[in-house]
């Protein structure tokens, strides 16, 4: 294998597109897709070094192959992180995450306003383990203060969140975290490092879902987390070699390939998310749109800041009712409706997707936990495609104007 000598300073468009182009002896210009369970070795010496993690070389596909490192490489370096370890999904990098850190007794800061599989995951599953958690509001940095505990180990934040889009205050996070001798991870999936770059401003370790805009056309799943070496080595690795969430290699070189135009999809589909939701917001059966790009945003000046002034792809807004029954009649109404656009629980593809979140994504929460997270049964998600804005909006104006 060769690699191409690269500028140690290069934009991220150009990053996204160079870094990790490893060519073989037929020296192909696309990156090649290794599809190998196993590596022979050279000799039983080598082998058992390799083992051993005294000599760099792939031993077993469970826990490397070199597709995988190339799609390692490249997202580490867009995120400007030292190090990166892949996974099968996005919820597998947080298990990942929370297996290699956390042991029985320790304990968890994390937002309100997470994702419903997240919350799940680090409230009540990790619990049986002896792992605690608090949750807390995603925008008040004091009650993130006052969260802490000497048990704790982690704070877990995702900014923008889903589907409500808060913003925390990623800095001021990360300085509680430290003062307190834990970490700070930050779930990156709805900004991507096309458009925000976590560990830039403290944090330690940055979470992917990959199956989303990474990807960006809805085809693989994917997970991945950026940190330091020590960490991806010492803490993230082992659990990969004993649990085996691996990512595939032909995943791998999906999402590698779909890096290449994550800047480009990210400014497109943003620039209409915009657009779109000034639209929504002027409608007369919209009741509020939630959009880090819109000035009425709670934390429109601090996502500006800290997402390259963009507001990124998705959205969601609250259909006009007046009770919870009548809001999910309208909203699944709405959604009823659609001719063009696609009602999927998924995001980050080119093509438009709409969901309800109470009950698909946050649908396993119990109705307090739907409450403090501020998801209601009126609350649709808007994922934004490349479509063309008049498309989109017309065929969300069929349901909204027929309550």
């Amino acid at each position: 294998m060769s690699t191409q000598k690269l500028p140690d300073h290069l934009h991220a468009q150009t990053r996204a597109v160079r870094v990790a182009s490893e060519r073989s002896q037929y020296g192909e210009h696309s990156e090649a897709l290794f599809l190998t369970s196993g590596y022979v070795q050279p000799s039983a010496e080598a082998s058992a070094r390799r083992f051993a993690g005294d000599e760099e070389g792939f031993t077993y596909g469970r826990y490397g192959n070199p597709t995988v490192a190339s799609f390692e490489q490249r997202l580490a370096a867009m995120e400007g992180a030292p190090a990166c370890i892949s996974t099968a999904s996005g919820m597998s990098a947080i298990l990942m995450m929370c297996m290699g850190l956390l042991k029985s007794g320790d304990h968890v800061i994390c937002s309100h306003s997470m994702f419903g599989s997240t919350i799940k995951l680090i409230g009540t599953d990790l619990a049986k383990f002896g792992v605690r958690s608090t949750f807390v509001p995603q925008t008040d940095a004091a009650a993130w203060q006052a969260a802490i505990e000497p048990a704790t180990k982690l704070l877990f934040a995702e900014t923008p969140t889903n589907p409500l889009t808060e913003v925390c205050d990623i800095r001021a996070l990360a300085d509680i975290a430290h003062n307190a001798g834990a970490l700070l991870a930050v779930d990156n999936c709805f900004a991507t490092p096309a458009l925000q770059r976590p560990m830039a401003l403290g944090a330690d370790i940055v979470t992917h879902s990959g199956t989303k805009y990474l990807d960006g056309q809805g085809r693989v799943m994917a997970g991945a987390l950026c940190a330091s070496e020590k960490l991806v080595t010492e803490s993230f690795l082992p659990v990969l070699k004993s649990a085996g969430m691996t990512l595939a290699p032909f995943n791998a070189w999906v999402v590698l390939k779909g890096l290449e135009t994550l800047d480009i999809r990210m400014q497109a589909q943003s620039a209409r998310a915009l657009t779109l939701a000034q639209w929504l917001q002027a409608h007369p059966a919209v009741a509020a749109v939630h959009y880090p790009g819109l000035p009425s945003h709670p934390q429109h000046l601090l996502a500006m800041a800290q997402q390259s002034n963009c507001g990124g792809a998705v959205l969601s807004f609250e259909v006009k009712a007046t009770g919870d029954e009548l809001a999910r009649q309208r909203a699944f109404h709405l959604l009823d409706s659609l001719q063009t656009l696609s009602r999927c629980t998924n995001l980050g593809d080119t093509k438009t997707l709409l969901a309800h979140p109470a009950s698909t994504s946050h649908g396993r929460l119990t109705p307090a936990q739907r409450s403090l997270a501020g998801v209601s049964q009126g609350l649709i998600r808007v994922a934004v495609g490349l479509e063309h804005l008049f498309d989109i909006q017309a065929d969300l104006e069929r349901g909204l104007t027929s309550f």
